[in-house]
């Protein structure tokens, strides 16, 4: 029977989930993946199979995390005689200036990330709830906690402070950064499709979520994202970096911390400048003023970032896209290896529509790629490697 590791990670309305069989630390291999959507509101449940084959697709009564847990474990229940359990494996957002690589959890661990909630309130409480049901509906079974800052944590200190006093860095308050786990995921991929690890890499995570990383040998030296995962890049619905004072005024002028907060993580960013929609394939399809200005300053945005980035590595060897809309929308790659032509980037125009893996051309002086993402792999391969 084969041994597997189950991966989780929750969001305020979902959880996904991944089963990977574990063989041996060069055998992780997807058994089944899927995902507990639209918990508490239009709650639905979806499993496909290692060829990405639909098995189930079906509408529940699911009212919070605990049921849709419950739901999942009865689910791999019945099909447990397939695999062994033998762990479970989380992504947490954060992990502060503690966890700095994966953990297996105990009360204490869950406690001291529980006291992080602070610093990422809209993640966190949903990452750590999956991890306490597990425990009490089953005591005996290894966890893993995963943090999307871990892979940041060696950065300079003078790329994670801020110009604050001392007690507020010493209080924790610092640029952590986030997507942690797919940057390693990449950085972990990039010498067996490249054929070895270039010297100066960006990272271009680009989804609902975006950020940028600036890798030197393999290792984050510089990221977009800070404090919070609201700094960098204009997102889905967040607004990216913007004048501290903007906040202020806003504040100064009446507006509650709960409808600032409203409206920089759900209301800003494609959404808030387009007025149309925040999945950025829809406003690639929208001819509108809007759509177009949105695009135009998501890519100007970009291309700002990643020359602050090459500002810091001096020089780029390599640029990668991923992610969502970095791995599927070649106009997007097409105008940021435009406005990179400067630094000698020739894109392959055939290449890119194809989505390949290399899109550059054999003459330019950056090498650009599209390499898939898979944090999921990355936690079971961390939860793997803790277990043996």
């Amino acid at each position: 029977m084969n041994n597997a590791i189950l991966v989780l990670n929750a969001g305020s309305s979902s959880l996904k989930f991944s089963l990977f069989h574990c063989h041996e630390l060069t055998d992780l291999s997807i058994i089944y993946q899927g995902h507990l959507a639209g918990i508490g509101s239009h709650p639905h449940f979806t499993v496909k199979d290692t060829k990405k084959q639909l098995l189930l697709s079906q509408s529940l009564p699911i009212a919070d995390h605990a049921q849709a847990l419950t739901i999942l474990l009865d689910w791999l229940a019945q099909h447990s005689t397939e695999f062994t359990l033998i762990a479970a494996g989380h992504r947490v957002v954060h992990g502060g200036a503690l966890f700095c690589s994966p953990v297996s959890i105990d009360a204490t661990v869950v406690e001291q990330l529980t006291q992080l909630i602070p610093l990422a309130p809209l993640h966190q409480p949903h990452n750590l709830a999956p991890i306490k049901l597990l425990h009490q509906l089953k005591p005996d079974l290894p966890q893993v906690a995963c943090f999307d800052t871990a892979f940041h944590a060696h950065q300079p200190k003078v790329a994670q402070n801020f110009a604050l006093p001392h007690h507020l860095t010493e209080q924790g308050i610092k640029r952590y950064g986030f997507h942690g786990l797919s940057y390693e995921y990449i950085a972990h991929r990039l010498p067996q499709i490249i054929g070895h690890m270039p010297a100066k890499t960006i990272i271009a995570h680009l989804g609902n979520g975006s950020s940028l990383c600036a890798l030197q040998q393999g290792h984050s030296v510089a990221t977009t994202m800070g404090f919070t995962a609201l700094d960098g890049l204009p997102m889905g619905t967040r607004c990216g970096a913007i004048d501290p004072g903007v906040l202020l005024h806003l504040l100064n002028q009446g507006m509650s911390v709960t409808t600032l907060t409203r409206l920089l993580y759900h209301e800003s960013g494609l959404l808030g400048i387009s007025g149309i929609d925040s999945d950025m394939q829809q406003l690639l399809n929208n001819n509108s003023p809007q759509a177009i200005e949105a695009i135009e300053l998501f890519v100007y945005r970009l291309n700002r970032e990643i020359g602050a980035l090459i500002a810091i590595l001096g020089g780029l060897d390599t640029l990668i896209f991923t992610a969502g809309i970095g791995e599927h929308a070649a106009v997007i790659r097409m105008q940021v290896c435009q406005m990179m032509s400067w630094l000698g980037v020739e894109l392959d125009e055939a290449a890119n529509r194809e989505n390949k893996t290399c899109i550059s051309t054999t003459a330019s002086k950056v090498s650009v790629w599209v390499i898939p993402t898979d944090e999921e792999k990355m936690i079971a391969l961390h939860t793997y490697r803790l277990l043996t």
